[in-house]
């Protein structure tokens, strides 16, 4: 951590660059980035509002619950290719390699943040208000953020080898996806509550739900998931990426 310390200046010039790169042809630029999780909420919602129309607030539910599953969807899916697409700082110069992950990592919850905060109006009028709750959401998403960064150290360096690691992954998001109690209601799952409680990012969702909808603050239990389960995955992230990429320059 001291050496990505050092090296800063570094990460933070790749983040601007990873961001304006994103939208560098593109006519609305960064306003795509809003588009489209506003637009795929509103075609979720059309279709299922009336299937789940027992939950309270539902477009506030999937709007929150998109937010939260967009940021792990592109921080890890881009990280897939966040070494290999710079084959200039792993074979030329000599960089801590992990700055290549945390800078697309950053870039990534940069864009989040954004959208989150450009969300709060939209909450604060289909809900009428928002709760005071809302003030932990930075701290939530600082777990968050080391979740993601651990899965994407562990992708990004599994790629450098397996080169049709991005095409499984495309598979599993998509299970991940409909796992993920992101339009339906945790009532419709009660039965198998259990099973999708291991899937963490479920954890992370209820969390933010309380957070910014219903003001509730995080139990305990949920605490500890998620703690547990971004210390976890940036460890394992880390012992993958350090054992890895000792052969990055040769299979690059």
């Amino acid at each position: 951590m001291r050496e990505l310390w050092q090296y800063r200046e570094l990460t933070w010039n790749l983040t601007v660059v990873d961001l304006k790169n994103r939208y560098q042809n593109t006519a609305l630029g960064f306003l795509w980035s809003l588009l489209s999780p506003l637009m795929t909420a509103m075609v979720l919602f059309l279709v299922f509002r009336y299937l789940f129309e027992q939950e309270p607030n539902f477009a506030a539910y999937l709007l929150v619950g998109l937010m939260s599953w967009r940021f792990f969807a592109a921080g890890t899916t881009s990280a897939v290719y966040a070494v290999v697409s710079k084959p200039s700082l792993v074979t030329k110069v000599y960089v801590p390699r992990q700055i290549l992950v945390l800078s697309n990592t950053v870039a990534n919850l940069i864009s989040s943040i954004i959208e989150f905060i450009i969300i709060i109006p939209i909450l604060f009028f289909i809900s009428g208000g928002l709760p005071l709750t809302i003030l932990l959401f930075p701290l939530i998403f600082l777990i968050y953020f080391w979740f993601v960064y651990g899965i994407a150290l562990f992708l990004a360096s599994l790629y450098v080898n397996f080169r049709d690691l991005n095409q499984i992954w495309e598979v599993v998001s998509s299970i991940l996806f409909f796992l993920s109690p992101i339009f339906y209601p945790m009532s419709a799952i009660k039965g198998a509550m259990p099973i999708y409680l291991l899937n963490p990012i479920t954890e992370f969702i209820i969390v933010y739900r309380n957070l910014m909808i219903y003001g509730n603050l995080p139990s305990l239990y949920s605490l500890a998931i998620i703690c547990v389960a971004a210390a976890a995955a940036f460890m394992v992230g880390t012992i993958v990426f350090n054992r890895l990429q000792r052969r990055f320059a040769e299979e690059i």
